[in-house]
């Protein structure tokens, strides 16, 4: 269900005091590998006597050789392997569809092991892919430009089920092309699920693994301050991308209700304090929804909001949804846009959603029955 604004307010405070012990929560032993670490696989193979290596073997056949079984783990020993199979599950989810774009993009519903489903795109580029991934089964945040907040958090996905995606998605890529992004952008908020989040993004990073580098891993927010500091100080490695999408209070908090917890002010405050590595930039990701969020006095106002900051903003004309009474800017318009932003010294880039033709883009992803109205019903003005 749908946490009110109020709740996650509380929630926010309770993990902030938290923080500095999260780490030693007690957490349910789960049966399915891919929720552990390498240091944590490593050290279950202690308490069986196996050295540490044997945990680098079973993650390259998990993340790069995508093995479905544990009999395919040809160098580990019968025994072992036999071992594995009594403690662990492979943990694979299953595809309930896969479409296909007419620009290549792919979008899987996958089915996890309770039934329910999550929704993945993988979108093709000439000699790599970028995968978009879900982190929730929902979306607590209620944004509403977009199609997965109309069905509230149904569950947190666990690391697993996130690292899952790219297993599984990694299946479709031909021979000589490879995934190169993940972006966590998919359905639901990524750091309402910090701790899963963070795990999964170690695990891809690994070498041993799919050996992701920290530029090519983007985690998008709508902007949960606390767990926002809590990226920093963790210094987890992965971009960070930020959903601003308005630039007046009144605005960004009809569209997005979690600015009447953190508004515009409290969230760039964060992102100030925001250790931004060498060569690298914040985004902010601002949509372009005609007569709402698109008027030149926006740009100016986007430039002064940012003014300092080291960034970039991704604009993203808004993507449409089955009626919705919201429309996106015609192309010229968009181009006037980055073209104001541009002029005052901000870099700004267009992003044309691939998928559209599968509901794939950018706020379109949703499964199962909608529990609230559509986007765009009583749009923000």
């Amino acid at each position: 269900m749908t946490l009110p604004i109020e709740q996650l307010q509380e929630q926010g405070r309770e993990d902030t005091h938290d923080h500095a012990h999260r780490a030693r929560r007690p957490q349910a032993v789960s049966r399915n590998i891919k929720d552990r670490t390498l240091a944590e696989l490593a050290e279950w193979f202690a308490t069986q006597g196996e050295p540490p290596f044997r945990a680098r073997q079973v993650f390259q056949w998990l993340y790069q050789r995508g093995a479905t079984d544990f009999e395919q783990m040809t160098n580990l020993a019968k025994p072992l392997r036999r071992l594995l199979a009594e403690h662990f599950e492979l943990g694979a989810l299953g595809r309930a569809r896969v479409l296909r774009s007419a620009d290549g993009s792919l979008k899987y519903a996958f089915a996890l092991a309770d039934g329910r489903e999550v929704e993945s795109v993988l979108m093709p580029n000439a000699t790599h892919h970028t995968l978009c991934v879900s982190t929730q089964v929902g979306c607590a945040m209620g944004c509403d430009f977009c199609m997965t907040g109309r069905m509230g958090l149904v569950r947190n996905l666990t690391p697993g089920e996130i690292v899952g995606q790219v297993v599984e998605a990694a299946r479709d890529v031909d021979e000589g092309k490879f995934i190169r992004n993940v972006v966590f952008m998919g359905m639901g908020e990524p750091l309402h699920n910090y701790r899963a989040l963070v795990k999964a993004i170690d695990i891809l990073r690994e070498d041993m693994g799919f050996g992701f580098s920290a530029r090519r891993v983007t985690v998008s927010t709508s902007g949960l301050v606390p767990q926002l500091r809590w990226f920093a100080q963790d210094r987890v490695r992965a971009q960070l991308a930020i959903s601003l999408n308005a630039t007046t209070d009144a605005v960004r908090s009809r569209l997005m209700p979690v600015n009447r917890r953190w508004n515009i002010a409290a969230l760039l405050e964060a992102c100030r304090e925001f250790p931004v590595e060498h060569r690298s930039r914040i985004t902010f990701e601002y949509i372009l929804i005609q007569g709402v969020t698109d008027d030149l006095a926006d740009a100016r106002r986007l430039v002064k909001l940012l003014h300092g900051l080291k960034c970039k903003v991704n604009l993203i004309p808004f993507n449409a949804t089955p009626d919705s009474a919201y429309q996106a800017p015609p192309l010229e318009h968009v181009q006037a846009f980055q073209q104001a932003l541009l002029e005052r010294g901000l870099l700004a880039t267009v992003r044309l959603s691939k998928g559209q033709d599968i509901q794939a883009a950018c706020g379109q992803l949703v499964v199962g029955e909608r529990r609230r109205p559509l986007p765009g019903r009583h749009p923000a003005t």
